[in-house]
């Protein structure tokens, strides 16, 4: 219930309270509240009894905090009725990376052989250390004024 609160906020509160209600009514407003958290936390509980019978047999398995999305896929990814464990694993994706890399680069056995041939001299592969090749003046294509 209080996993947010640290130790420095709970200090505070317990100060703040002996401040507010003093030492000598401390006690009994403590309690007071545990008492009310109580009568509250009886309710909830005989209201969720109270829907859970209303509901019928098929809801014997509801539970209220199925209601959380998160829960509610946590525990479907749990029961597995899919396969997706087995598709989850069966799917390497470093592995398939390395194959995907190793395609463009043409160190693969057949993308190489295929890359090659296609390529020429290269190999394949393109050098990203080697500047691209700027057009001379010259070889620029006419201006179109029209088109701009």
């Amino acid at each position: 219930m209080f996993n947010d609160i640290g130790v420095l906020e709970l200090v505070t509160l317990v100060v703040l309270a002996v401040l507010v209600f003093g030492p000598d009514k401390l006690p009994k407003v403590i309690q007071d509240v545990s008492r009310v958290i109580r009568k509250i936390r009886d309710f909830s509980e005989s209201a969720k009894q109270d829907i859970r019978q209303e509901l019928g047999p098929e809801f014997k398995d509801f539970e209220f905090e199925d209601l959380n999305p998160k829960t509610f896929i946590r525990k479907q990814l749990e029961n597995d009725d899919l396969g997706l464990k087995e598709i989850r694993n069966g799917f390497d994706l470093k592995k398939e990376m390395s194959e995907v890399a190793d395609a463009v680069h043409g160190r693969d056995g057949e993308s190489s052989s295929s890359a090659a041939s296609s390529a020429g001299a290269s190999g394949g592969r393109v050098d990203m250390a080697k500047k691209p090749q700027v057009p001379a003046a010259d070889d620029r294509p006419p201006f179109d004024a029209d088109a701009t």
